[in-house]
């Protein structure tokens, strides 16, 4: 799960150098508004990488990692029908 997040966030943010570097090596060399759009693609890119990359899916459990308090790590077992051997 996290190696994924991880891949995820590294594609997004590679795209995101990408865009800047491409937008000021070669595309403004044609058209000065493209490379300015492209800059402004590539601004709002990090902000969703980070989000991305923390989002916790459907798979990661971690409310059920153990509180510490054995009656109340007992109890929430008891409601989720788990038992603990």
């Amino acid at each position: 799960m996290y190696a994924r997040r991880r891949r995820n966030y590294l594609i997004m943010m590679g795209g995101c150098v990408t865009l800047f570097v491409s937008a000021w090596a070669v595309v403004r060399l044609w058209s000065m508004p493209v490379a300015v759009g492209m800059c402004v693609v590539a601004m709002v890119i990090p902000p969703v990488a980070a989000i991305v990359a923390n989002r916790r899916g459907p798979e990661d459990r971690w409310w059920d990692d153990p509180s510490g308090d054995p009656q109340s790590d007992a109890w929430w077992d008891e409601l989720d029908g788990k038992k603990r051997y």
